[in-house]
C-alpha cells in the first residue's frame, strides 16, 4: 500500500487533498509537509505532520527516507498574483523545490504528481479551445515556473525513469480553503461576500472568460491520473483539464438564482486583469479524456448551488436558497 507525502498540505489544494488521501490511504499512511509549524487542528491530529521546507533538499530527503515514502503529491508553491510580487521567491519555491524534489524521487524511487496551470500558457497561446500541446510563451514569473515545472518533470521521467505525472489546473474554487493569491480567487470570494454582504465589488473585468473547477472535481483528477494504467499515458505532464468556463457576470447571474438581492460592481485590478488577459478561455481536455478517463462531475449550476449550500451551513446563514 502507498505511503504519501504532501508537500504544501496548508496549501488551497493540499489542505483538502491530504484529508481525502487519509480518507483514501489511512491516516498514518498520508504525512502531511508544509512549512508552517501550527498545522490545522484536522492536518495535525488526523495523521503526521512533518516540517518541511521543499527549498531544503535534505528536509525533504529526512522526511521521505523516515516514513519510507514511495509517492509525493509536491503542491508546494507560490500562486500567480503572489509570484508577481515576489518573482525570486517563486522561481526558488517553484523551480529549486520541485528540482530538489525531482531529485529525492529520483534516488528513493519515488512517484511525484505535480500540478502545473493555465498560467502556464500566454497572450500567443490560441485562447479558446487550447490544444493540449501548443504555443507556451507566459509573461508572468508564475507562468514561467510552471512551463520550466512541466519540462523538468518530462526531463525526469524520460532521463531518469522517474514516474511523473500532473495536470494543468484551472481556477479552483473550494468552499473550505479561502484565497489565497491567485487570479481566479474572485470565483471563491463572491460567494463569501453573496452570503454575508449580498454584495460583492469584482477585480477582474466583465467578460474575461477562465477555465474554472470545483475542489471535488481537481481532487478527483489527481487520483484519477495518479491510478491511470502508466501503459495507456501518451503524456505524462501537464494534462489540460477542465470542467467550466466563465467571465463574472456569468458566475454571478448564477449567485443571484439564489440570493436574489444580490448585486457585483467591479474595481478591475490591472496586475490580475493582465494575468487573467493572457490565459486562456477554456481548454481543450480532450487528451485526458482518452488518456485516462478524465471526467469531470461538477457544472456552473451544480458548482453554485453547492458552494452557496456549504457556506451557508459554514456560516450560519439561512436565506440563502
Amino acid at each position: 500500500m502507498k505511503k504519501i507525502l504532501v508537500t504544501g498540505s496548508a496549501g488551497q489544494i493540499g489542505s483538502e487533498l491530504t484529508m481525502a488521501l487519509r480518507e483514501r490511504y489511512g491516516n498514518d499512511r498520508v504525512v502531511a509537509g508544509g512549512r508552517k509549524t501550527k498545522p490545522s487542528a484536522k492536518l495535525r491530529e488526523s495523521g503526521p505532520f512533518e516540517i518541511v521546507d521543499c527549498t531544503d533538499i535534505k528536509a525533504v530527503e529526512k522526511v521521505v527516507k523516515r516514513y519510507e515514502i514511495d509517492t509525493i503529491y509536491h503542491l508546494a508553491a507560490l500562486l500567480s498574483a503572489v509570484a508577481e510580487a515576489r518573482p525570486q521567491l517563486a522561481w526558488d519555491v517553484n523551480i529549486n523545490g520541485l528540482y530538489n524534489v525531482l531529485e529525492v524521487a529520483r534516488e528513493y524511487k519515488c512517484a511525484v504528481f505535480t500540478p502545473s496551470s493555465i498560467g502556464a500558457f500566454g497572450l500567443s497561446t490560441p485562447q479558446d479551445n487550447t490544444p493540449q500541446d501548443t504555443i507556451q510563451r507566459p509573461n508572468t514569473m508564475y507562468g514561467v515556473t510552471k512551463v520550466a515545472g512541466e519540462l523538468l518533470c518530462d526531463y525526469y521521467y524520460k532521463r531518469f525513469g522517474v514516474d511523473t505525472r500532473g495536470v494543468r489546473y484551472p481556477g479552483i474554487i473550494s468552499n473550505v480553503t479561502l484565497p489565497g493569491g491567485g487570479t481566479t480567487d474572485y470565483a471563491v470570494e463572491i460567494f463569501y461576500e453573496a452570503i454575508k454582504h449580498k454584495k460583492y465589488t469584482c477585480f477582474i473585468k466583465e467578460g474575461t472568460k477562465m477555465d474554472m473547477m470545483y475542489m471535488p472535481d481537481a481532487l478527483k483528477a489527481a487520483f484519477d491520473l495518479m491510478e491511470a494504467d502508466p501503459g495507456k499515458l501518451k503524456h505524462r505532464n501537464a494534462f489540460n483539464v477542465t470542467a467550466m468556463s466563465f467571465a463574472p457576470e456569468e458566475i454571478a447571474a448564477e449567485v443571484k438564482k439564489h440570493i436574489p438581492e444580490f448585486t457585483m460592481d467591479y474595481k478591475v485590478d490591472p496586475v490580475r486583469q493582465a494575468i487573467a488577459e493572457s490565459w486562456p478561455n477554456y481548454m481543450d481536455d480532450s487528451v485526458a479524456r482518452r488518456e485516462w478517463g478524465w471526467h469531470p462531475e461538477y457544472d456552473l449550476p451544480a458548482m453554485s448551488k453547492d458552494m452557496i449550500k456549504v457556506l451557508s451551513e459554514k456560516l450560519q446563514v439561512s436565506d440563502a436558497v
